[in-house]
């Protein structure tokens, strides 16, 4: 019996799942993939972002949005620097017809453009104009489901009915139209209908509502239901971009949705296939698992040096409004906006991070400019936190699979005090000790506390009740004269060396205590000094520490007392 190779790395099994119910995409549609220049082009200007938030996104929403909250998204929109914004779906109910008249009162800055949204209906057609009478410039959006499942099963309607159904709702649209406005066709589950019936239906618009470069109609094709990989929506979209009658006179845009959990892959291989416009909603809100992210899309441009056009500076305010509106939270590992995206807890990462920002600071310094300005190249941090209005503050937080880059960057940052190599690695131990022990999080604080509870010993088995120290200028020795308690008895002390601290160790001699200082470091703390000790005390190392004027003296007592604990 031959044994299948793959077999030996690979022992998956078939699943019980009746995955035969499922066609592939390439039964059902077939898609023209001529010479493709998409994969070999680059983004390097951000599309016209349009958000659907307050129509698609709303639409979606348990609880949909009244006009004061539709008018607070409104605002944040326009504040973040959309130019058009789909603001509702007229006909579809009081609320929504009301909040496009809310906005014609004077709401829309002079240079954002509403779109409002329309099925092909003649009565749905004129509440919509309804709508934006008074509105000096407006995108009437039309849209019909064109695939043949939905012609079939929804609509009952050949492909002569539906275009049939289109050109009448496209001629009462340019009846009733004034000089401000536009228009947009979407037809609905583009990428399941046959490409060349999407251009028989999108030239034959731009025809009848003769689209002109200062006139552009919008055709945008929505992946409403994904159904394919990425690079099969980008085939679909250039083919149409190629293909398209009036060219220059088309805004070609996308609509992506998330069903397979691609929609910004989806919507970044548009772009680069022609599309020019993209539809999504902030955070990814939208029907079943929702539509494009447009901060995601932003931000990922960002993060390639290319301005998104958009302001994020503050993230964590759009946030706030977003999920204050929608009554839905983003999720702690949403892509740039959650709360835990730029948070390592592994030490690996920690170490990394930490080294990264330290030497981006070194860089600036180096260059002579602030560390905002730097060119940004930081370790498991693809941009500067500080860029969207984060602080470094919650960078590192550490837990049982800290390591000691993560707890030494934080009793840095937040405690000023800077270990030594070893010793970071023997304090790492001391935190992974207690937080196994918790099964949580060690907050800054606590870990400040814990520092101090373990190095910082002054009541152990010695202490120093009084000492002095003189130097001998003439013979360049100290003399270092002590009050030392040992357990239940005190004494009196003395011993020479060549600075502070060798008189110290040879008092401790005399004392009865064999120290041999290994490792010493120090730095200023506020107005004194922080000091690292490591001493070896009757063969047993232990590392101490000490803050203040005596910190060198006050970092051998604890090493001491650790030692003989």
């Amino acid at each position: 019996m031959t044994t299948n190779p793959s077999e030996l790395w690979n022992p998956q099994r078939p699943s019980p799942m009746p995955q035969h119910r499922y066609r592939p995409f390439h039964e059902r549609v077939h898609v023209p993939a001529e010479d493709r220049t998409w994969p070999s082009a680059r983004i390097e200007r951000a599309p016209l972002w349009v958000p659907v938030d307050l129509r698609d996104g709303n639409q979606a929403l348990a609880e949909p949005m009244d006009t004061p909250r539709k008018r607070r998204f409104f605002e944040l929109l326009v504040a973040t620097g959309f130019k058009e914004i789909e603001v509702g779906y007229p006909s579809a109910s009081r609320t929504e017809f009301d909040f496009v008249r809310h906005l014609v009162a004077g709401a829309v800055p002079d240079d954002v453009t509403p779109v409002v949204f329309t099925p092909a209906r003649p009565d749905l057609i004129d509440r919509t104009f309804e709508a934006i009478a008074g509105l000096p410039r407006a995108v009437v959006h039309l849209y019909i489901a064109t695939s043949p499942v939905w012609r079939d099963v929804v609509l009952g309607r050949d492909r002569g009915a539906v275009w049939r159904t289109v050109r009448e709702a496209a001629e009462r649209m340019a009846r009733q139209a004034g000089d401000g406005v536009r228009f947009q066709f979407s037809p609905e589950t583009f990428n399941l209908t046959e490409p060349d019936f999407v251009l028989e239906l999108c030239d034959g618009l731009s025809e009848l509502w003769d689209a002109s470069p200062d006139r552009p109609v919008t055709h945008n094709l929505p992946a409403t239901v994904e159904i394919a990989t990425p690079n099969v929506y980008a085939d679909q979209i250039e083919y149409i971009h190629r293909h398209l009658a009036r060219r220059d006179s088309v805004i070609l845009s996308v609509h992506p949705h998330n069903d397979r959990g691609t929609g910004v892959a989806c919507a970044e291989l548009a772009v680069l296939a022609g599309a020019q416009r993209v539809e999504g909603c902030l955070f990814g809100n939208g029907e079943r698992t929702g539509n494009v992210d447009l901060v995601t899309l932003a931000m990922n441009l960002y993060a390639q040096g290319v301005d998104p056009m958009l302001d994020f500076g503050d993230i964590d305010a759009v946030r706030a409004v977003v999920e204050d509106c929608n009554r839905l939270p983003v999720h702690p590992r949403h892509p740039y906006a959650g709360d835990l995206v730029h948070t390592a807890f592994s030490g690996t990462h920690q170490d990394a991070i930490s080294k990264g920002l330290a030497h981006h600071a070194y860089r600036a310094t180096e260059l002579g400019v602030p560390p905002g300005q730097a060119a940004w190249e930081v370790p498991y941090l693809p941009i500067d936190p500080a860029d969207i209005g984060r602080s470094y503050e919650a960078v590192i937080r550490v837990n049982s699979q800290s390591g000691k880059g993560g707890t030494a960057y934080l009793l840095r940052t937040h405690h000023g005090l800077d270990l030594p190599a070893r010793m970071r690695a023997d304090f790492s131990t001391v935190v992974q000790t207690a937080t196994d022990d918790s099964g949580r999080e060690i907050t800054p604080k606590e870990l400040g506390d814990l520092f101090r509870a373990t190095y910082v010993i002054d009541d152990g088995e010695i202490s120093l009740d009084a000492w002095s120290v003189q130097q001998d200028n003439s013979r360049g020795e100290h003399r270092f004269v002590c009050t030392l308690r040992i357990g239940d008895r005190t004494g009196d002390h003395e011993g020479t060396g060549s600075g502070p601290l060798s008189a110290f160790v040879d008092a401790l001699g005399g004392a009865g205590f064999a120290v041999a200082v290994i490792d010493y470091a120090e730095h200023p703390l506020g107005d004194g000094i922080a000091a690292y000790v490591e001493c070896r005390v009757d063969g047993v190392t232990a590392w101490g520490a000490g803050q203040g004027p005596a910190a060198s003296v006050q970092a051998v007592v604890s090493a001491v007392n650790r030692a003989v604990r």
